[in-house]
């Protein structure tokens, strides 16, 4: 038992640069998003999603977490946070170009909120509608 523990915590700790090295590309996003938002989203009168909204950054105030897992957990809160505020904002921008439902045997994704009000996949009439 003590040996599976042991090789548990190191293949944890073998993992922890990989983990890490995903900062980058969050961080990436959240600028990329923010100049998104700011340019794109403002010039066709797409509503912006509210970062402070979905990046949400608490769980390390806990006073029963160490240092190392208040770390983790404000990591995750960001990176988690900005990928939920990436749907938000793809969404979004999906709803004002095309929207349009996925058929149903394609939906094995998340469907975000604004899916629900997308025309049906293959009502050519209700599209030309519009």
């Amino acid at each position: 038992m003590e040996f599976k523990k042991y090789r548990k915590s190191f293949r944890h700790f073998l993992s922890i640069p990989f983990i890490w090295m995903m900062i980058i590309p969050v961080i990436i996003l959240d600028i990329m998003l923010f100049f998104y938002q700011n340019t794109a989203m403002r010039l066709y009168e797409i509503p912006r999603a509210q970062r402070n909204h979905y990046v949400i950054l608490d769980r390390q105030k806990l006073s029963y977490l160490n240092w190392f897992e208040k770390l983790n957990c404000a990591y995750c809160g960001y990176a988690n946070g900005m990928f939920a505020y990436a749907l938000e904002v793809a969404a979004r921008t999906e709803k004002y170009w095309c929207g349009i439902k996925h058929s149903k045997q394609n939906r094995k994704y998340h469907v975000h909120e604004h899916h629900k009000t997308f025309l049906e996949y293959g009502d050519e009439e209700a599209y030309r509608k519009l």
